[in-house]
């Protein structure tokens, strides 16, 4: 088992995607996201598949969590945020500015579920947790022209 916990920080879009393609494939459960409108943060924690320990063999999940300051707003299509134990799975992050350094973020899931914050400007901190577990298979993606 790996013991390396990654911590990243993002403060644009280049910084964002490193965050996005470490957390691609992760799992997370509506039940363990929040949105703190009064202090403009938005949370979740994320059950994160570990891509560059695949790339040695070693096939873990980490427990993760995700966060964002400065949020004003958070909208959500696909799933409703009062279905606490549905599971989404995470495709990818992406940071739209709209009138600097404000814009909004987008949650990409499978299944056609999303989230989108808008934001004051891009601030985000990923921490894992520690906990690690084996996990059963890498995720896979099908190929559009199968």
């Amino acid at each position: 088992m790996s013991e390396t916990l990654l911590r990243l920080v993002a403060f644009d879009s280049d910084d964002l995607d490193v965050i996005s393609a470490n957390l691609q494939d992760s799992v997370v459960k509506v039940g363990d996201m929040a949105f703190l409108p009064r202090s403009k943060q938005f949370a979740f924690l994320a059950a994160r598949f570990d891509w560059v320990g695949a790339a040695s063999g070693c096939l873990e999940r980490c427990r993760t969590g995700l966060h964002f300051d400065r949020v004003l707003k958070v909208s959500c299509s696909g799933f409703a945020p009062r279905d606490h134990n549905v599971i989404l799975n995470l495709l990818r992050i992406g940071f739209r500015e709209t009138t600097a350094p404000a814009g909004e973020i987008d949650l990409i899931f499978s299944g056609g579920c999303a989230l989108r914050l808008q934001v004051e400007c891009l601030e985000a901190r990923l921490t894992d947790q520690g906990e690690r577990w084996k996990a059963k298979c890498a995720p896979g993606h099908p190929c559009g022209d199968e």
